[in-house]
């Protein structure tokens, strides 16, 4: 992970949001989100950790009428723990509530529930197996990761699906344990992993494994390899050059002007000439006048020139 650029503009479309959110991780959410639509799955929405809001965007864009989504992050707040404010200090010291806000808002008429808070504090806020969908992007220290997991496991639906970001980073070997952890010790099943994130469920993974693969397997811009480990069979996918899936752009979204195109060639055709005028009186009566050898006269030497 790098520091994205934090902007104080409106952003006109997904892209402009700040954070790390990559198209494979884009279409993956999309596909879940609207495969729980087409099978009549309702429950409510959960993220705990937002930053400027990039996933939550999405994330809010597949809010069924009715549905709740809920995002909780420390924002502005004081951490739990001396190891938790370092680690917010130096990743997201930009991060601010406002921030997020007029992000979110630059795409959708009102704002989900935000819990200004340690997302310790979730479980009280949120009720067991009330959620289809949850993302844990907070802190990346094993002891909250841990925590974070315990809660997913408990606000979501029985085939609700979980994503863990960042389980196999370098930087972040507290996510790692604690996910892996979760798959060995506390029946959290994969059901596949992209780059950056676990997706993973409490519920049966085959039937869903079993769809993305024909999906994956159609694309010609994702990478796909099937492992198996201690039981779990692994949907491994990763990008090979994917754009990100079609978005709807903000209300503040101004279209590219188009380069102004060069100016057609006009071909003047003979017939497109102006007649030339009919000669004056003046000048026929002159003409008339003439003695005919300075007339003969005047006739070869326009007759030589053309």
């Amino acid at each position: 992970m790098t520091n994205a650029q934090v902007t104080d503009t409106y952003p006109g479309e997904l892209a402009d949001v700040p954070g790390w959110f990559p198209p494979l991780d884009q279409m993956l959410f999309t596909w879940f989100l609207e495969r729980q639509q087409k099978q009549g799955m309702r429950g409510d929405l959960l993220e705990l950790g937002v930053y400027m809001g990039k996933s939550a965007i999405l994330l809010g864009h597949h809010l069924q009428d009715g549905e709740k989504f809920t995002v909780c992050d420390l924002f502005e707040g004081d951490a739990p723990d001396g190891a938790n404010q370092a680690e917010a200090t130096k990743s997201y010291a930009s991060l601010t509530q406002q921030a997020f806000e007029r992000n979110y808002l630059s795409f959708h008429d009102t704002l989900p529930t935000v819990i200004a808070a340690p997302s310790s504090v979730v479980s009280e806020k949120v009720a067991p197996g009330s959620c289809r969908f949850v993302h844990v992007d907070a802190s990346h220290l094993y002891e909250h990761v841990y925590g974070d997991i315990g809660a997913a496991h408990d606000i979501l639906m029985p085939e609700g699906i979980v994503v863990l970001d960042d389980f196999r980073s370098e930087h972040t070997p507290g996510v790692s344990v604690a996910a892996w952890e979760a798959v060995l010790n506390r029946g959290l099943r994969p059901v596949c992993l992209s780059t950056q994130k676990l997706y993973g469920t409490w519920g049966d993974p085959e039937p869903l494994q079993e769809e993305l693969l024909a999906m994956l397997r159609q694309r010609s811009d994702c990478g796909l390899s099937v492992q198996e480990a201690a039981g779990h069979r692994l949907v491994r996918a990763r990008s090979k050059g994917m754009k990100p899936p079609p978005f709807p752009p903000s209300r503040h979204y101004v279209a590219p002007i188009p380069p102004n195109a060069p100016a057609a060639k006009v071909t003047e055709s003979r017939a497109a000439r102006p007649a030339r005028p009919a000669p004056s009186r003046a000048r026929r009566l002159a003409k008339d006048l003439l003695p005919p050898a300075v007339t003969r006269a005047v006739r070869r030497a326009r007759a030589s020139r053309g």
